[in-house]
C-alpha cells in the first residue's frame, strides 16, 4: 500500500461492491459467496490420501524399526576387535553409569516454570479483556515500554557485567561496549519504525479492539486450539521422533579398518537414511497441516459468528468447524498444508546457503531472484486461500481464485495492510513478559540462594511466558485476516452483517493500483 492512498471515510454504513463482477466469473460462480453449512463436499481428495499414506508408511516403519532395534547400539563403545573371530564382541566388564544427582537450580527452576504455567491463562484472558475494553489505553501505555524496557535491560547487563569479576574477565571492556552500542542502535530502529507508521495506529487500534471482540465472542477457541496442538504433540509429532531415534537402532556393530588397526563402528541399514527422509518430511508437512487447519478452525468459527444476526447466537460452530477441518475439508488443509511446508523449507534452505555463502556469481544471483520470486508468488496465492476454504468449503485452487478475485472486484489488497498491529501486539507481549521476568528474577533473589543461576530462571520463564502470549497473538492475527474476508463478502454483496465491524474496516485504504485494469 503506497503511503499516498489515504482513507475513504463512508457516508452509509451499506457499501456495494465497487466494480461489477466480469460475466466469465459470473457464469462459473452464479451463486453470491456465504458462508456453507454442513454437509459439504469432500475437496482436494488426492492429497488426502497422500497424505493419510504416508503418515501410514511412517508409522508403520517406524514400529517396525522399534521391533528390530539392537541392543548393541548403546555398547559400541564396549565392543573390542577380536582378531581371531574377524568380528567385534562385547567386553565382559562394562563400566557403571555415572549417579546424577539433583542441583539447587532445578529446585527453584522446575516450580518456577510451572507456576509460570498455571499463571499464563490468566494473563492471556486478562489481554484479551484489556484489548477488548481498553485497547487504547493499553497500546498507547505499552508504547514507551517498548523502548524503555530494552534500554534498561541493556543498561542492566553492561553495569552487571561491571560489578562481576567472572564476567569482567570473561567478556573485554571493549566487546561489551561494542554491544552495548549495537543493542541502542535496534532500539533506535524500533524507535524509527514507531514514530514512522504512528499515523496508522489509531486505525490499528479499531482493528485490534474490533478483532478481540470477535475472539471474546468465540473465547472456546483459546481452550480448544492449545489442546489441539497438545493432541497433534503427543499423537503424531512425538511418536515420529521416537521412531527416528530408534530407526537408528537398526544396524550391527562391524570391524572397520584404521591407520593399520582395526575398531569397531556401528552401521546403520541402508534403508534407515530413507526413512530419515519420509519421516522429516510427514514432521514439516503434519506441523504446516496442524497450523493450516488451525486457521481454518478460526475462520470458520468466526465466519458462522460473523453472518449469525445479532440477536441470534450460532450454535456449535466451533464443533462443526472442527469436523469440517478434519473430515471434508481435510484434503484442503493437507494441500495448503504442503505449499507452506514446502515455501518454508525452500526459504530454510536458501537462508542457510547464504549464511555459507554456497551461492556465488551470476547464475546463483539469477536462482535466488527466481527463488525469491516464487515464494513471494506462492505467499500472495495461500494468503486468505484457508480462510477464504474454511468459510465457503471450496477446494484449495478454487478458494485461491475465487479470494482473489473477490479482493479484486472490492479493490483490496491481497496483502493484509495492518501488519503494524502485529508488531504493536508482538511488543506488548514483549513488555509483559520483561516485567514478569523481572519481577520473578526481584523474588527469587530475595528468597533463594542462587546467584548466578538467577539469570538462567528469568530467561526461562520470560521465555515461556512468550511463547505462550505470541501463540495467543497468533490467533488474534488469525481472527483479524477471517474478519478481513467476511467483511470483503459483505462488501461483495452489498450486505453489512456486523455493522461496528464495518464501521472499522471500511476506513482501511483502497488498493487503486488495480483501477486501470479492471476498469
Amino acid at each position: 500500500m503506497s503511503s499516498s492512498d489515504q482513507p475513504e471515510p463512508s457516508n452509509s454504513a451499506t457499501e456495494q461492491p465497487l466494480l461489477a463482477p466480469s460475466a466469465s466469473y459470473s457464469d462459473q460462480y452464479p451463486a453470491p459467496i456465504s458462508y456453507t453449512h454442513s454437509p459439504r463436499p469432500i475437496r482436494d481428495l488426492p492429497f488426502l490420501l497422500l497424505f493419510l499414506l504416508l503418515t501410514l508408511s511412517t508409522f508403520a516403519i517406524g514400529f517396525l524399526s522399534l521391533a528390530r532395534r539392537n541392543p548393541d547400539k548403546t555398547l559400541v563403545p564396549h565392543f573390542t576387535y577380536n582378531p581371531s573371530l574377524s568380528s567385534c564382541v562385547l567386553s565382559r566388564s562394562l563400566p557403571s553409569s555415572p549417579f546424577l544427582t539433583s542441583s539447587t537450580l532445578l529446585e527453584f527452576l522446575i516450580p518456577t516454570l510451572l507456576i509460570t504455567l498455571l499463571l499464563s491463562p490468566p494473563i492471556t484472558f486478562s489481554l484479551l479483556f484489556l484489548l477488548r475494553h481498553f485497547a487504547k489505553h493499553l497500546i498507547y501505555a505499552s508504547i514507551p515500554f517498548f523502548i524503555l524496557t530494552p534500554c534498561f535491560l541493556n543498561a542492566y547487563w553492561f553495569a552487571a557485567c561491571l560489578v562481576s569479576a567472572g564476567c569482567h574477565k570473561a567478556f573485554p571492556l571493549t566487546y561489551r561496549i561494542v554491544v552495548l552500542v549495537f543493542v541502542f542502535l535496534l532500539i533506535g530502529v524500533i524507535l524509527w519504525i514507531i514514530v514512522s507508521n504512528w499515523h496508522r495506529v489509531e486505525l490499528t487500534i479499531q482493528i485490534v479492539q474490533a478483532s478481540a471482540a470477535a475472539l471474546a465472542e468465540n473465547i472456546s477457541l483459546l481452550l480448544v486450539l492449545p489442546l489441539l496442538l497438545l493432541l497433534y504433540a503427543l499423537v503424531y509429532f512425538t511418536p515420529v521422533v521416537v521412531f527416528l531415534v530408534f530407526a537408528t537402532w537398526n544396524g550391527k556393530v562391524v570391524p572397520r579398518a584404521h591407520k593399520g588397526f582395526y575398531k569397531c563402528e556401528w552401521k546403520e541399514d541402508r534403508w534407515v537414511q530413507w526413512y530419515f527422509a519420509l519421516a522429516v518430511i510427514m514432521l514439516l508437512w503434519s506441523a504446516a497441516t496442524m497450523i493450516e487447519a488451525q486457521v481454518y478452525v478460526i475462520s470458520g468459527t468466526v465466519a458462522q459468528w460473523y453472518f449469525t444476526p445479532e440477536v441470534s447466537r450460532p450454535k456449535r460452530s466451533l464443533r462443526s468447524s472442527l469436523r469440517n477441518a478434519f473430515g471434508p475439508s481435510f484434503g484442503t488443509v493437507s494441500f495448503s498444508g504442503m505449499v507452506m511446508g514446502a515455501v518454508r523449507l525452500v526459504r530454510i534452505v536458501l537462508d542457510a546457503a547464504k549464511q555459507e555463502r554456497e551461492l556465488r556469481g551470476c547464475i546463483a544471483l539469477i536462482l535466488k531472484c527466481c527463488a525469491d520470486f516464487l515464494l513471494s508468488a506462492f505467499n500472495f496465492v495461500n494468503k486468505f486461500t484457508i480462510n477464504f476454504a474454511a468459510i465457503t468449503g471450496e477446494g484449495y485452487c478454487s478458494s485461491a481464485k475465487m479470494t482473489y478475485e473477490l479482493l479484486k472486484r472490492n479493490l483490496l489488497s491481497a496483502v493484509f495492510v495492518e501488519t503494524v498491529s502485529t508488531r504493536l501486539l508482538a511488543g506488548i507481549v514483549f513488555v509483559i513478559s520483561s516485567l514478569y521476568a523481572i519481577l520473578v528474577y526481584v523474588i527469587l533473589r530475595a528468597t533463594s540462594s542462587l546467584n548466578t543461576e538467577l539469570y538462567l530462571v528469568a530467561a526461562l520463564t520470560w521465555v515461556l511466558l512468550m511463547v505462550v502470549l505470541c501463540y495467543f497473538v497468533h490467533v488474534l492475527d488469525n481472527v483479524i485476516d477471517a474478519v478481513y474476508i467476511c467483511y470483503a463478502i459483505d462488501r461483495d454483496r452489498g450486505d453489512v452483517s456486523k455493522d461496528h465491524i464495518h464501521q472499522v474496516y471500511v476506513q482501511l485504504p483502497k488498493n487503486r493500483n488495480q483501477v486501470s485494469s479492471l476498469v
